[in-house]
């Protein structure tokens, strides 16, 4: 493994939070992300569909910026041109989101070599075709019922191991996972776990993505986890 491979390697591991903006409007949404961050949380992810365009670049830019100077790795949720404008390590997508091909070309023309991560829900078929395009990370999920996303459907925490030994990129367990259900994912060894409500929904954000993070440094740190 190359140097810059085994930092992007390090960069994505560990809690993961999604600032769903649409479901948690709030006006201290920086305050709520250094919270997380100090909790443990490893990325953050900016995830915002509205059309209002100056409040997504300034929160773009501030989550940004808050992100550098704690040395968290910050994905912006579908919108490659506000990722490259606000400085962001990358880029996550959807199903229905700009292909992953036109994702790194668009960051190549920047000048960028920026991390594209992919959902692939229950389907390996598009992990591997995502792998394959050249993905950095692979998502799977739902992995429990989600109260974000009620109707997605569910995943097998089994894909986690098998995209893991088969696809060779780091996974990404997201769905529904809380302090109490996330044990049951930790024996397929995610390299990260991505939450909305669990963290960003409590009244103590920190405590919840310490509780969440403290879990997840063990599938690492542990090495008689299977």
């Amino acid at each position: 493994m190359t140097d810059s491979n085994a930092r992007r390697r390090s960069a994505l591991q560990g809690l993961y939070v999604i600032t769903d903006t649409t479901r948690f409007v709030r006006d201290d949404l920086v305050r709520a992300v250094g919270e997380a961050i100090d909790g443990g949380a490893r990325v953050v992810q900016y995830r915002d569909k509205s059309d209002d365009a100056s409040r997504r670049r300034a929160e773009a830019a501030a989550l940004a910026a808050l992100c550098q100077h704690h040395g968290r790795t910050f994905i912006v949720n579908d919108d490659v041109d506000l990722a490259i404008d606000v400085g962001a390590d990358g880029v996550h997508l959807g199903r229905d989101d700009q292909a992953l091909v036109d994702a790194r070309r668009r960051f190549e023309q920047a000048g960028l070599d920026a991390i594209v991560g992919v959902s692939c829900y229950a389907d390996r078929q598009r992990a591997e075709h995502a792998a394959a395009a050249g993905a950095d990370y692979l998502a799977f999920g739902a992995m429990f019922p989600s109260p974000t996303k009620p109707h997605a459907p569910s995943a097998s925490a089994e894909l986690l191991a098998w995209a893991r030994e088969r696809l060779g990129l780091p996974v990404c367990a997201i769905g529904g996972i809380t302090a109490e259900n996330i044990v049951d994912l930790l024996p397929y060894r995610p390299d990260m776990v991505a939450v909305i409500s669990e963290v960003f929904s409590s009244t103590d954000i920190r405590g919840a993505a310490a509780s969440l993070a403290e879990q997840i440094r063990h599938i690492h740190d542990d090495p008689e986890t299977p």
